[in-house]
């Protein structure tokens, strides 16, 4: 996780540099088959395609544990944080829960008189022990201490073990071969922690390595143990992967190796894969699953075949120079089952959330509700939707896709606003707005925050028009491609075939110093008075 004061300016600084890690080179690949990254296939495919999920998952930690791997991400502050994410075969991957169930580190977490953009849960970490059968996710919050979640299965329920004084910046967890649990950390100066048999106090802590000033800085913890040796897998934001290796134990010492530095990344316009982890399959394939930067829609995990020199070091395969975008699809037993696609159809069946959706903070969890359908009442009184609690969200599938939602808007009252947003620090929405005996469909842009995260527009209603009856269908397309000038689109319908669209293209912002991407947003907020609701039967993610 790149620390949220480093300048843009800085990061390009970091890339005056040259080289790249050596890669068996492997042939073009052809067209991927049917494993893709944007939906499930069988394991038997020919080929897969990068992004293996083309959505906002960064700071990758990946394990396997018997034939199912895991990942977990970072959320920043949407709640429910830390998702875990499961696959049987490296490319096709569903959301199984979350480890952190509630941001519970303050008033801000839950948008009580200051907010918590762009801190909450960053680069943090996934382990299994084997010992007592338990996943363990270990993360800083706020620079100022460590929590410790655990669970028996990954979809949970998760709980909190512990809290550590320490706070491990950007933390990679080990499980030793003697079941000893073992914490790599920092930024620049790299440090080893290691922790009590029951993981719930820190026994020492010990510098092991100083980053060379021709590198610059470090940071992204990966920990591992493989063949005896002890492997810390660092990254340099944005543009580069080190390793240190330690036949001497835990604490060192280390000696350092490039992994890979400016490497050609596999999505057109995007950044240099990086900060990710290392994972060993069934039959003994290494893969290195890493993060891209493709702003404005965020940091989408790519995966790429690893070999080891004689000597101990991980080289990635290269294919014409560069990561591939396509690659042999990892060799491993047929799955179980197929994976639940990240895109489709959600009508709020049964009674809780699907893991796919995180809210903008915490939610007060008195004003919403889940009965097959979704009811958003109000819950905060205010005319800034950074400032509106229960703003439910859901990732963009890339590189397009449109989020359409069927809303009742019978309950609504006088000034409520509700609807259907792109939101991140420069946001849009299209929705319904309850004024007086009237009802409008609405398209607002000019949301803005500044870089402290401070609101500096609420908006201003670009395009309207009266609807009546008791429900409008909203839709909202964006093309979030890396780049400038990327669009989104909003449209609305009173019958559910027939789309009208309304207002113009709005402009998607691509700055990386937010973090996490764009994504659609479900509110409801009061800007006169609590009590009113809306109720939203069906909510379809599709691509074209």
């Amino acid at each position: 996780m790149s620390w949220t004061h480093q300048s843009w300016p800085r990061r390009r600084a970091l890339t005056a540099a040259t080289g790249l890690a050596v890669g068996a080179l492997l042939p073009p690949e052809a067209a991927p088959g049917t494993a893709s990254a944007r939906g499930p296939a069988l394991a038997t495919a020919a080929a897969f395609a990068n992004p293996v999920i083309w959505q906002d998952f960064a700071d990758i930690d990946v394990i396997r544990v018997g034939d199912t791997y895991y990942a977990s991400a970072s959320t920043m502050h949407y709640s429910p944080g830390a998702p875990v994410l499961r696959s049987y075969d490296l490319v096709n991957w569903e959301i199984a829960g979350h480890s952190v169930p509630v941001l519970d580190f303050g008033a801000k977490y839950d948008l009580n008189g200051a907010r918590g953009y762009v801190r909450g849960i960053w680069a943090s970490s996934l382990a299994y022990r084997p010992s007592n059968r338990t996943f363990y996710w270990l993360g800083q919050i706020d620079f100022a201490r460590t929590y410790v979640y655990t669970a028996t299965a990954a979809e949970g329920p998760w709980s909190r073990l512990t809290t550590i004084s320490t706070p491990y910046y950007d933390a990679g967890l080990l499980v030793d071969t003697d079941d000893t649990l073992y914490v790599a950390y920092g930024n620049t100066t790299i440090n080893v922690a290691q922790l009590s048999p029951d993981g719930r106090d820190q026994v020492r802590t010990q510098q092991v390595f100083t980053t060379p000033p021709s590198v610059g800085t470090l940071e992204g913890s990966r920990f591992y143990k493989i063949n005896g040796q002890y492997y810390i897998f660092l990254t340099r934001p944005a543009n580069g992967q080190y390793i240190l290796k330690s036949s001497s134990g835990p604490f060192g010492p280390y000696t350092m190796r490039q992994v890979l530095l400016d490497l050609r990344g596999p999505i057109p316009g995007g950044g240099v894969p990086h900060q990710g982890g290392l994972v060993q399959t069934q039959n003994g394939a290494w893969y290195y699953m890493a993060f891209v930067d493709a702003y404005p829609g965020g940091r989408m995990p790519a995966l790429a075949p690893v070999t080891w020199t004689p000597d101990g070091w991980p080289v990635v395969q290269l294919a014409n120079g560069a990561w591939g975008s396509t690659y042999p699809s990892p060799a491993v037993p047929p799955p179980p089952r197929q994976v639940t696609p990240m895109i489709g159809v959600d009508t709020f069946d049964g009674t809780a959330l699907k893991p796919s959706w995180e809210w903008n903070h915490n939610p007060d969890n008195t004003r919403w509700s889940v009965n097959n359908g979704l009811t958003l009442r109000t819950a905060t009184v205010t005319n800034d939707l950074y400032w509106a609690r229960n703003t439910l969200t859901h990732r963009i599938q890339g590189p397009t896709s449109t989020a359409t939602v069927q809303l009742d808007h019978t309950a609504m009252r006088d000034g409520d606003r509700a609807g259907l947003a792109l939101l991140r620090d420069s946001s849009a929405w299209i929705g319904v707005k309850r004024d007086g005996a009237g009802t409008r469909v609405s398209m607002v842009n000019g949301l803005t925050m500044d870089t402290n995260w401070n609101t500096t527009g609420t908006g201003t209603e670009v395009a309207g028009a009266a609807v009546s009856g008791g429900r409008v269908w909203l839709r909202a397309s964006a093309d979030i491609r890396p780049g400038t000038g990327r669009l989104g689109t909003f449209s609305y319908s009173t019958d559910g075939t027939t789309f009208t669209r309304l207002g113009p293209a709005f402009s998607l912002g691509n700055d990386w110093r937010f973090f996490m991407g764009y994504r659609f947003a479900l509110f409801n907020h009061a800007t006169q008075a609590l009590g009113g609701s809306v109720r939203i039967a069906r909510f379809e993610l599709t691509t074209p």
